[in-house]
């Protein structure tokens, strides 16, 4: 059967001034009395489908019924007149795009490779909680120490130079500045691919141990051309930047908020690494909510969703469903099916780079709280300077220890 109902309220809601880390109230009321139903986004111009149940979200981002493709009419994209993404983005691809982009990376971000990088990771992140407590207080949290690893990994990871750090983590602050004009994020974004490609193709001369490297040799001028490897490299860059950044921020926010629990990092590797899934969990940066389009008519959770129609998936919303956690705006860091939730998407676009970012979380979390006990937020949570944007943040953190 088809839901008809008048539309919700338009997205993106407003989170609660007292409560800024907790999804908006109206989200738990929607997913109570009507889980599926229209939203109005776009002024008012589209009326896609809003999911909230996680079992719902699940039905939907693990069916391929549903494409990714942003191109499509009808696709709830952020904004209006958005251009297509390009193949690299891999999040906003279907089959045979999206199978040959993460083919081509799929072994760079297995377990096994990402545990051989774990040593890097805890020495920048010891080094650069050196570096922000030889300052003075209060410093932000966010520029010292929650920006620079996601960035430094990163780059560490393509094989960028270690002199040109400085210009990748500016032009990555600019990117997810929301102060920043068009044209600055434009010639930013335009920065980094012309950087990338030009270490693309030097690789190719001159190849290292580096993943630009094993891109290089997978170039084949048909499937996979220079620019598709070089903006698949801006997108590994940029997209687990400002997540993993954000979740490092929001996680000391929360942690601070329930010191109780903050012991529960450092007994053991699989307690951190519990700890870790529950605050991906409870956090869950992702904002705007993954989007797709039908296909086909498809019947989700009773509802009728018809092809063309399009349809947002709220993870946070999902992440907080009373049936799939109990007491979900709890936190317990001892969850013991704190893994189940779907931060990191669910199906065939699950995150490429997740186990990339829980390492970071795994060892820049711990870190942060056995060098710091003595850790605060030198002003209110709720007068931080959070983002407006499609990925949940703050701006600025202001600490002191």
């Amino acid at each position: 059967m088809s839901m008809v109902t008048a539309p919700a309220p338009g997205l993106p809601l407003d989170r609660p001034k007292k409560a800024p880390l907790d999804p908006p109230p109206e989200f738990a009321r929607l997913r109570d009395e009507q889980p599926i139903t229209r939203v109005s986004i776009w002024d008012g111009r589209l009326t896609p489908w809003l999911v909230t149940r996680w079992a719902d979200a699940r039905a939907v981002l693990g069916n391929r019924a549903f494409s990714s493709e942003d191109s499509l009419p009808g696709f709830p994209n952020l904004r209006p007149g958005m251009p297509p993404s390009p193949p690299g983005a891999l999040q906003a691809h279907d089959a045979p795009v999206h199978t040959t982009m993460r083919r081509a990376l799929t072994r760079e971000f297995i377990v096994k490779r990402i545990d051989e990088l774990r040593p890097s990771i805890r020495e920048t992140a010891d080094r650069l909680i050196d570096d922000m407590t030889a300052l003075d207080g209060p410093v932000d949290l966010v520029e010292h120490l929650a920006l620079p690893l996601p960035t430094l990994v990163a780059c560490d990871l393509l094989g960028v130079p270690y002199e040109d750090h400085p210009f990748f983590q500016d032009k990555a602050n600019t990117l997810v500045d929301n102060s920043s004009t068009a044209e600055q994020v434009e010639t930013a974004e335009r920065s980094i691919a012309e950087y990338l490609l030009n270490l693309l193709l030097l690789r190719r001369s001159r190849p290292c141990g580096d993943l630009m490297s094993r891109l290089a040799r997978k170039v084949d001028g048909a499937s996979i051309t220079d620019d598709d490897a070089a903006e698949l490299a801006a997108f590994l860059l940029l997209a687990g930047h400002e997540t993993t950044a954000n979740m490092i921020a929001l996680s000391t926010i929360t942690l601070l908020q329930h010191p109780d629990q903050i012991p529960r990092l450092f007994i053991g590797p699989e307690e951190t690494a519990l700890a870790v899934e529950e605050l991906l969990r409870f956090v869950t940066v992702i904002q705007a909510g993954l989007r797709r389009r039908a296909l086909e008519d498809v019947t989700v959770g009773g509802v009728t969703i018809r092809a063309g129609e399009g349809v947002i998936i709220p993870l946070n919303v999902a992440n907080r469903d009373p049936d799939a956690f109990p007491e979900p705006d709890r936190l317990d860091l001892g969850r013991p099916n704190a893994r189940r939730h779907v931060n990191f998407g669910y199906g065939v676009h699950q995150c490429l780079g997740q186990s990339l970012a829980r390492a970071e979380l795994q060892i820049m979390l711990p870190a942060i709280f056995r060098r710091l006990p003595g850790l605060r937020v030198t002003a209110p949570i709720e007068d931080l300077p959070y983002k407006e944007a499609s990925i949940y943040g703050v701006h600025r953190l202001p600490v002191t220890w």
